[in-house]
């Protein structure tokens, strides 16, 4: 079997595994359901981003910073990390990537109660950046990185 039909089946592999953890993809924002909590979610998806060599550079916890000026809001927390190995081949070709990195993932809950897991996806803020095709590999990479640590953040 030739290479590149192999690779056309794996990616044709790999959307189709990806369909049924992906709940919603809409302007470059991937949200995948989460098996468990809001709290348990956050601990797994720190410790997949730790475990990957990725630096945790902040969390948001946007229902406390809502709770302290007296307004409710369900669990809402941001947790911002990455490194420069992965988003500077990104910067190197558009500056501008720069605002959409570090990387940044959301976990929140809706109003039935249900938890989920959202992120940017990096070929979408290649192509709003203008990125080209030096950092295809980059952007990859980020790619699968993601996917992996959301799905395993989040499935049982």
């Amino acid at each position: 079997m030739k290479l590149p039909i192999l690779i056309r089946i794996l990616v044709l592999i790999a959307a189709t595994c990806s369909w049924e953890t992906q709940a919603m993809a809409a302007d470059g924002l991937i949200t995948i359901r989460s098996g468990f909590g809001p709290e348990d979610t956050m601990k797994r998806l720190e410790a997949e981003v730790k475990a990957k060599g990725l630096t945790v550079f902040a969390h948001i916890d946007h229902a406390a910073g809502a709770a302290a000026v007296g307004l409710p809001l369900r669990p809402t927390d941001l947790i911002i990390f990455g490194n420069a190995k992965g988003g500077t081949p990104l910067m190197q070709q558009a500056q501008t990537a720069g605002i959409d990195l570090p990387l940044k993932a959301l976990v929140w809950q809706d109003e039935q109660g249900a938890t989920w897991l959202s992120y940017n996806d990096p070929a979408y803020l290649a192509e709003r950046h203008g990125v080209g095709e030096p950092a295809k590999a980059a952007v990859a990479a980020m790619t699968g990185a993601l996917h992996a640590i959301a799905t395993k953040a989040t499935a049982p």
